[in-house]
């Protein structure tokens, strides 16, 4: 049960056993939801022995935690793939919404939402997700606002933050939409009415 591969040093197989428990974690919370994520489950679908799971996470908060953060990084490097070679001409609003649309999709987010729905009543759950979620927040607002080009501060606080709740809902109400094309007109709908934000 997880053996070390051959060439694989203490360190790497002790990044390899850790990245193999967070990722559990999430196909775990996204298959099962936030109830039914338990640590038998995780280490299981990890392939770990138990000894295993507690050398790296002493408890299943201490194991949410760390997925919390590494949910918020999976979604970071998602958006900084995809926007690497924007610059800042015309299409670059475009480019960006979609791009970070993409980032709030997938089983990452869907995630990220047992976890937000199960922080609503735990608080220590709550206090661990904000500050990722702050970090996250705070890397899309900058790229934002860089590539926008929206020059009211108060305008493109708005529009930024319309974009996220508009992102957030498309997928978090997916399921219920027979017709994905919707999404994709709502987005268009948004695109259009930020255009007469932006500077000449």
């Amino acid at each position: 049960m997880n053996r070390k591969p051959r060439g694989l040093t203490r360190r790497q197989q002790h990044a390899r056993t850790r990245e193999a428990l967070l990722e559990a974690t999430i196909s775990c919370l996204v298959d099962r939801g936030y109830a039914g994520t338990t640590t038998q489950r995780i280490q299981d679908a990890a392939g770990v022995s138990r000894g295993a799971l507690l050398h790296h996470f002493g408890s299943k908060s201490e194991l949410l935690v760390a997925a919390i953060h590494h949910i918020a990084d999976i979604r970071l490097h998602r958006v900084g793939e995809l926007v690497a070679d924007l610059d800042d001409g015309p299409e670059a609003l475009e480019q960006l919404v979609h791009a970070i649309r993409s980032a709030m999709a997938g089983p990452a987010f869907q995630a990220a939402i047992e976890l937000w729905a199960a922080a609503r009543t735990d608080r220590q759950l709550r206090a661990a997700l904000l500050p990722a979620e702050r970090r996250l927040g705070c890397a899309l607002r900058t790229l934002f606002h860089h590539h926008a080009g929206i020059a009211d501060p108060g305008d493109a606080r708005i529009a930024f933050e319309s974009l996220m709740a508009l992102v957030r809902g498309l997928e978090l109400t997916c399921i219920m939409r027979a017709d994905e094309s919707l999404a994709d007109q709502i987005i268009e709908d948004w695109l259009g009415n930020v255009a007469r934000l932006r500077r000449g």
